[in-house]
């Protein structure tokens, strides 16, 4: 595809600012809503399990689901292929920190009957049967590891990032059938829909497991850019270059790498944390610049020696109230978790949690909920008031989650 003017650049922004919008977070609208329950699934990465816990009040447990039924089946397979063995041990001992990657990402089906769970480690997709808790599908990603993923706003298509293969997979979620893939920048990570479906956002953030951390070494992660393609046809429809825009805002020193990212509900900013920052910046599509930086507080106790920092994370999890009033933020390596005013950018209490590694919304829209992934907890903080609500211990090592549904009367898969 040739190469976008700045003038066409903007012009294609402007476009987008009104068809771009929030990630989809509630799973897909329900088939029969008085049928489902509402909750939120929260991914145990390092257990291979998933938590359902109720996705307002006290967020209570419900249930739990084993991920990796068919672990044994897998790790054979990885056992007779060397290439395979290799890179399994290489996540294990990089971005798993010692730990085998069993779950990243998951999203419910629309009627509530099944869950759809990337799985690093096995560098696939599958679904789950939430009845019986068997495999309905699995798709096998390119390259080998899967990463983030993102459900379409009508629940029909679910889009992950295969990080090693520089691609993004677009799924059926009911077949797990291909409908389509993209290239993108060196290591897709986050995935948005806009809000109409038509659009999907992937961000790459490049080679996170060196130890070339210096803020003049930051070329050597590779290519990090934002890539927009239509959700029809898989074309690339635009191309950010965060590396332009930071530097003409004069933040020679902030990483490229972009990270979570959430777009404001009227559609017109995006939201972003990058590698190695402690805060996190406004974009603002249809003048395609970064109009605001907000840096948050550092722990005095947080190490600055940045090659102890996680995936080249310092915070790294950020949500929006459905009023668009306010920001969430997780402070992964400083051990905390706040709410900012959106207008004004002034954060409110920092809320101690331990390793907070994702913030997403509550059912009602009342609370922000981050995973701590040092405490193995999920935790709930007000979007008003700025201060926790509740805290539930979950499994080991909870990464994502997301607004989700099952059956009503579901409490677990059989016999689980």
């Amino acid at each position: 595809m040739p190469a976008f003017s700045p003038r066409h650049l903007c012009s294609i922004a402007a476009a987008l600012a009104l068809t771009a919008g929030l990630p989809a977070t509630a799973g897909a609208a329900p088939d029969d809503s008085a049928a489902l329950r509402e909750v939120l699934f929260v991914g145990n990465n390092w257990d291979g399990t998933a938590d359902v816990v109720e996705s307002t009040g006290d967020l209570a447990r419900i249930g739990r689901i084993d991920v990796v039924p068919d672990k044994e089946e897998r790790l054979a397979e990885i056992r007779a292929d060397p290439i395979k063995w290799i890179y399994f041990t290489a996540i294990r001992n990089s971005v798993g920190e010692g730990h085998d990657q069993y779950v990243d990402d998951m999203y419910s089906t629309p009627d509530g009957r099944s869950v759809v769970v990337s799985r690093p480690s096995f560098a696939d997709v599958v679904s789950l049967d939430l009845a019986t808790g068997r495999v309905n599908w699995r798709f096998p990603a390119d390259g080998y590891r899967s990463d983030h993923m993102a459900v379409s706003p009508d629940g029909t298509r679910v889009a992950v990032s295969a990080s090693t293969a520089n691609t993004v997979h677009v799924l059926d979620i009911a077949t797990g059938r291909q409908l389509g893939k993209f290239a993108t920048g060196d290591k897709p990570h986050e995935n948005v829909f806009s809000k109409d479906g038509k659009y999907i956002w992937n961000m790459s953030i490049g080679e996170v497991n060196t130890s070339l951390d210096a803020p003049w070494l930051d070329w050597t992660k590779g290519d990090r850019r934002i890539t927009v393609v239509d959700a029809t046809t898989y074309r690339q429809v635009k191309v950010v270059d965060m590396r332009e825009r930071l530097d003409a805002a004069g933040l020679k020193d902030h990483s490229d790498a972009v990270r979570p990212a959430v777009f404001s509900p009227d559609e017109s900013k995006l939201y972003f944390q990058v590698s190695f920052f402690n805060g996190f910046l406004e974009y603002d599509l249809a003048s395609d610049r970064i109009t605001r930086v907000k840096t948050l507080p550092k722990n005095p106790a947080t190490s600055e020696d940045r090659t102890t920092w996680v995936n080249d994370s310092r915070h790294h999890g950020i949500s929006v109230s459905p009023d668009g009033g306010k920001l969430c933020v997780a402070g992964t390596m400083d051990d905390y978790a706040t709410v900012v005013d959106r207008a004004t950018l002034q954060e409110g209490p920092l809320v101690t949690v331990s390793k907070p590694y994702w913030a997403t919304v509550s059912g009602d829209g009342r609370a922000c909920v981050v995973s701590e992934s040092g405490a193995d907890r999920v935790t709930a903080i007000d979007f008003a008031t700025g201060e926790k609500t509740a805290s539930v211990p979950v499994g080991d090592h909870p990464q994502r989650v997301r607004v989700g549904h099952v059956e009503r009367d579901w409490s677990g898969p059989a016999g689980g």
